[in-house]
């Protein structure tokens, strides 16, 4: 019988870097890596967080996982978490671009500071990090890495109220494909993962926005939000995550440039 691509330690000798990896989409990606034989390193906005991710790793078995706080938004404390990962393990071959936030309202109405928030964290936290991932990771010289970046259906299409979310999300598609073509001969895959409705703290907090602004219960946006899926509800982090850790293996060579849907049939495109 041959073995799917993600089974078995397809990743071992392998290092990869999770920002965003303490809960959520983040930290059942970690779990799918460090099941797949990498070396994990989570990283999260404050050491209760990244505490209480390693445990969750640890718990389930997974041995070799570390974790350290960094701020996507701070070059200092990216080039920190990079001294301390290299350190540590000497490379870093996979890193998964997962740290983000949600926000909305009218646009009329959005703080610009708002504005200025979620893109900073969403697209300029993907560059700083890639950026630096590229000057210091050793891939580019080793001629393989895997750049995963955790996007969204609403970087492919508008989300209602959520103008600074939907740009920075399309920022983070257009991005992929560019450094997708520019990598390529170096043996570095690009790809963007594109969750829908996904059922995580964001995805609460995006209902009671919702409920706020169209004067209906959280549970009632949630009826309206299953209504949309031909799935008829929202996807789990673990169901985002087996893409995640298929894109990263050796076997999904020939995928790049990509930006792949996991959203229960909400975006058919």
């Amino acid at each position: 019988m041959t073995a799917h691509p993600t089974d078995g330690p397809a990743l071992a000798g392998k290092v990869a870097l999770v920002t965003g990896g303490t809960r959520g989409i983040g930290l059942a990606s970690a779990t799918a890596l460090a099941r797949l034989g990498a070396d994990v390193v989570i990283t999260g906005t404050s050491m209760e967080s990244v505490d209480g991710g390693l445990r969750t790793l640890k718990d389930a078995g997974l041995a070799r996982v570390s974790g350290q706080v960094a701020d996507v938004r701070d070059q200092a404390s990216i080039d920190a978490l990079f001294d301390s990962v290299l350190a540590d393990h000497g490379r870093i071959d996979v890193l998964l671009n997962n740290a983000g936030v949600g926000g909305g309202g009218r646009t009329h109405e959005l703080p610009y500071a708002e504005w200025e928030r979620l893109i900073d964290i969403n697209l300029n936290g993907v560059f700083r990090m890639t950026r630096t991932w590229l000057l210091r990771s050793g891939a580019r010289e080793r001629g393989w890495g895997r750049v995963i970046n955790i996007a969204s259906t609403g970087g492919k299409q508008g989300v209602q109220l959520a103008v600074a979310y939907t740009a920075s999300k399309h920022g983070v598609v257009g991005l992929t494909k560019s450094m997708a073509i520019e990598l390529a001969p170096q043996g570095i895959t690009v790809n963007a993962v594109c969750p829908g409705f996904v059922e995580t703290d964001l995805s609460l907090g995006s209902r009671q926005r919702y409920g706020q602004a169209w004067g209906i219960t959280p549970d009632e946006v949630l009826a309206r939000q299953n209504a949309r899926f031909p799935l008829g509800r929202h996807v789990r982090p673990d169901e985002v995550a087996r893409l995640v850790g298929f894109l990263a293996v050796p076997a999904a060579e020939a995928i790049t440039g990509q930006a792949l849907n996991v959203c229960g049939g909400l975006g058919l495109y």
